[in-house]
């Protein structure tokens, strides 16, 4: 079963933990279950990917603090908290960290299945999103240092005359390092280009001042 479609449930309540597992179970969501957070960040390095679904106050190390945490190292996962009665202005502040959802004790079946789903769903897309980045990332990294100076003055917006004279060569040749890329990168077109190269990392290419 492909890792990113497991909902890992934490809860200190062996009945809830339980009969949760068993709902989600039903629903042909595979499920792992974890009596605390520390035995769920116990098997965390072998996790990639899935959803947390887990109670906001257990002892030892609270579903808050098990956020914080996620939150610190970078985890993807998405995480779902569940709630007690007067708990709310503390999972609003869960939500503030990183949670995608939380559910108030006793929830609605329908409704944790619906939220996990929605959590899974949206981890699938990050997941893809991470291998597309990757994937233009790793054609970035084959270019020479002169086919990415001329990329990014491509992306910059810059023609390939005012390139040629940035970096002292002709425009000819600027046209030469342009198609080496283009074919490189695997890009159809310069809108392709402009594309790839901000989602690999836009940061690079901050708007310009007002």
């Amino acid at each position: 079963m492909p890792d990113e479609s497991i909902a890992h449930i934490i809860d200190d309540d062996d009945a809830l933990r339980d009969s949760l597992a068993f709902l989600l179970s039903s629903a042909d969501i595979p499920v792992a279950a974890y009596p605390s957070a520390v035995e769920f960040l116990e098997a965390l390095p072998g996790i990639s990917s899935g959803c947390v679904v887990t109670d906001i106050r257990m002892p030892g190390m609270s579903g808050m603090e098990l956020l914080k945490h996620l939150k610190e190292t970078g985890s993807p996962l998405q995480v779902i908290v569940m709630t007690g009665h007067g708990d709310v202005p503390l999972a609003v502040e869960a939500m503030r960290l990183g949670a995608v959802d939380f559910l108030e004790k006793p929830f609605d079946d329908e409704a944790m299945i619906a939220s996990v789903r929605s959590a899974l769903a949206r981890q699938k897309a990050a997941d893809h999103g991470l291998a597309v980045r990757n994937g233009i990332q790793q054609k970035l990294e084959a270019l020479t240092l002169r086919e990415r100076q001329v990329l990014d003055g491509l992306v910059a917006g810059n023609p390939n005359k005012r390139i040629a004279h940035d970096l002292g060569i002709s425009p000819r040749t600027v046209e030469i390092y342009r198609a080496n890329v283009m074919t490189k990168m695997q890009a159809g077109s310069l809108s392709d280009l402009v594309r790839m190269t901000l989602i690999a990392d836009p940061s690079q290419f901050p708007l310009p001042d007002d």
